[in-house]
């Protein structure tokens, strides 16, 4: 359904600017708004797109090493690439080119959730819905990590490449979503990419976007609260989907 896929991931391109925009301008609110990003993501992963995955597939034991492997290739991926914002600037610097790299990184990943978009889609609307508010969710910290990134390795005069490297992730969801919308793949094959992203939505959520969220001190049982309301939030979508 690329009349429906590729207008949505418009949405999704309009989540990084904004995160992006936002850890250009307003760091000190970063933590509240990935509260309750990580929740969203991790909710659609444990909610939504496992159970889709398993009934895809047709058996939960061939779709847990799926979602395994989707989440330690997120993890290799990041490590690899020295992409964690939060890496020290000082060691970060010592790798060539390692803002490019990141960034880049960066890149591919929004666009493979395009693709995921496309292809949630092409299998229904709900399914295609729920995948998409969760590339939202983390597609926000993506426009975060990629400014901080960025930023952490050429301070402040990085902010022009900053912005030029936002501007590419964001087209990048459209371009995948394109491409998604596009392929034609069987209900079972759908159901181990739906594993795969589940294993990639865990990671991000789980060991990446929440922990910095609830890194600070400051105003910690309202952050957990708004993670909660996340999981709440997409628990009754569900639930009124089905």
């Amino acid at each position: 359904m690329p009349e429906v896929a590729i207008p949505a991931s418009v949405l999704a391109s309009l989540a990084i600017l904004a995160g992006g925009a936002l850890a250009l301008r307003f760091s000190s609110a970063l933590p509240t708004v990935l509260a309750l990003s990580g929740g969203v993501v991790v909710a659609v992963a444990l909610l939504e797109l496992i159970p889709e995955a398993v009934d895809h597939i047709g058996d939960a034991h061939d779709a847990g090493p799926v979602i395994a492997a989707g989440f330690l290739a997120f993890f290799l991926l990041e490590r690899v690439l020295v992409l964690h914002h939060r890496d020290d600037p000082e060691e970060a610097r010592s790798h060539h080119h390692v803002g490019t790299a990141g960034a880049l990184a960066l890149a591919l990943h929004t666009f493979t959730d395009g693709v995921g978009i496309g292809l949630a889609f092409s299998l229904d609307t709900e399914v295609g819905v729920l995948v998409l508010i969760a590339v939202v969710g983390h597609g926000f910290a993506d426009g975060l990590n990629t400014v901080s990134f960025v930023m952490s390795q050429s301070g402040r005069a990085g902010q022009g490449q900053a912005r030029r490297w936002l501007r590419i992730d964001a087209v990048a969801p459209v371009l995948g979503a394109t491409l998604g919308s596009l392929i034609s793949v069987s209900d079972e094959t759908l159901g181990y990419l739906l594993a795969a992203y589940a294993g990639f939505f865990l990671y991000m959520g789980a060991t990446d976007i929440l922990p910095e969220a609830h890194s600070h001190e400051e105003g910690t049982w309202h952050r957990v609260l708004l993670t909660v309301v996340g999981f709440l939030a997409i628990f009754a979508l569900t639930r009124i989907a089905h």
